[in-house]
């Protein structure tokens, strides 16, 4: 009975990765006039061809297409991990002071040249899982790069942590917010969360001692400074003092940590750190349960100590619950947490996945109505989150 759950759970996330979301990607996104990928189709899958190119989805495009490859083996995805490899060193790697733009316009011109840490994370994880696919040593070479700069430049040396952002030449700038609902503060759990996934990526391909150590410096800040065992959430804003700023929750960033932060302590090998922080891992699941999700199945966005404060199913949050209840499941092997990642992808497959228009829902509104203003495909709107669910169900579930 639970080989045929966990089967017909592994099938469908087969099925919807390979029949919808790269399909998708590939039909619709290919920009055949000024390379890479396009920047936006709106909900109804109407192409803005002169929309702008944001670095993050470019190198989350980079790492879905290599991951795709690495997992299921056809060759056609190989060949969109290159041609995303290639935009992104042609057009946004920095020719003088490396690191990756923020955003480019249509034509691959640079618009924002800040050098956000957050997007340099992603450079980083799509670099190394390209370099598992390709076996291109230049992968790797440009991803030691970025760490080396990071480390340089983005690491309190004082206070410990990762500054959020610079100008291009990496001094210091105002101005470090990667979105207009963020607070404009120096150090989130946001891009510290997406350092850490890098970091696991780049130690897992190349086992270096300076890797390990940041790579182990980054499990106790989550563990230790931006985990609050009060209530089982994660702090997302701090100052350079790292004075907690704000009390607002992010229910899918919570759930996506768990299982994150565990996959970086197996990469580190620390049988230490795995007997300390699996409580730590197995309350976030716990709480997230209990507190941020709707009777149908669906996680809310956005809360406080308070309680939920937006009702709104956002499409990734969805796509991190199924993957952090399953490592619950993995950790524990209690079947409740299967249950719930069972209920979770149910949830995504009746009302997330669009069996009309292709891929998925950006968001939808507490009674699972999608919410037409929203993107299909854009700056945010990629094929890393709900992708990746899938990857994680094929390769787990295999075992």
């Amino acid at each position: 009975m639970l080989n045929d759950r966990t089967n017909i759970l592994k099938e469908a996330a087969f099925h919807e990765v390979t029949k919808n979301i790269l399909p998708y990607w590939m039909n619709n996104m290919v920009d055949n006039e000024n390379g890479g990928f396009y920047g936006g189709i709106d909900f109804y899958g109407k192409l803005d061809p002169k929309a702008s190119k944001g670095g993050v989805l470019n190198a989350r495009i980079l790492w879905t297409f290599s991951r795709a490859y690495n997992v299921l083996g056809d060759t056609k995805y190989l060949e969109m991990a290159k041609r995303a490899y290639q935009y992104l060193e042609k057009y946004f790697r920095d020719p003088e002071y490396n690191g990756i733009y923020w955003e480019l316009d249509y034509t691959g011109k640079p618009i924002n040249t800040q050098k956000y840490c957050y997007v340099q994370g992603f450079y980083i994880y799509g670099l190394t899982e390209y370099y598992r696919a390709a076996n291109d040593a230049s992968a790797l070479e440009q991803a030691d790069k970025v760490f080396h700069l990071l480390e340089k430049y983005a690491r309190d040396k004082k206070q410990n942590g990762y500054f959020e952002a610079f100008a291009r030449d990496w001094t210091v700038t105002d101005n470090v917010r990667i979105s207009a609902k963020d607070l404009n503060e120096n150090k989130t759990h946001n891009t510290h969360l997406h350092i850490l996934e890098a970091y696991t990526n780049l130690y897992n391909v190349c086992k270096k001692p300076e890797y390990k150590e940041a790579l182990d410096n980054l499990i106790v800040l989550l563990a230790e400074k931006f985990y609050n065992p009060e209530n089982g959430h994660f702090k997302l804003f701090f100052d350079d003092d790292w004075n907690a700023k704000g009390e607002l929750v992010s229910y899918g960033h919570d759930i996506e940590t768990s299982w994150l932060l565990w996959e970086a302590i197996l990469a580190s090998g620390s049988d230490e750190m795995k007997e300390k922080y699996e409580p730590i891992v197995l309350h976030i699941v716990d709480v997230a349960s209990r507190e941020s999700f709707d009777a149908d199945g669906g996680q809310y966005y956005e809360g406080n100590p308070r309680g939920v404060v937006d009702t709104d199913k956002h499409w990734w949050p969805q796509a991190e619950a199924v993957v952090g209840f399953i490592n619950a499941y993995d950790i524990t092997v209690n079947e409740k947490y299967l249950d719930y990642a069972a209920k979770s992808w149910q949830f995504i497959e009746d009302y997330f996945v669009d069996k009309e228009r292709g891929e998925w829902h950006n968001k939808l509104t507490k009674d699972r109505k999608p919410i037409e203003s929203e993107m299909r495909a854009g700056f945010w709107k990629c094929p890393y989150h709900n992708s990746r669910v899938c990857f994680e169900l094929i390769t787990r579930l295999s075992k």
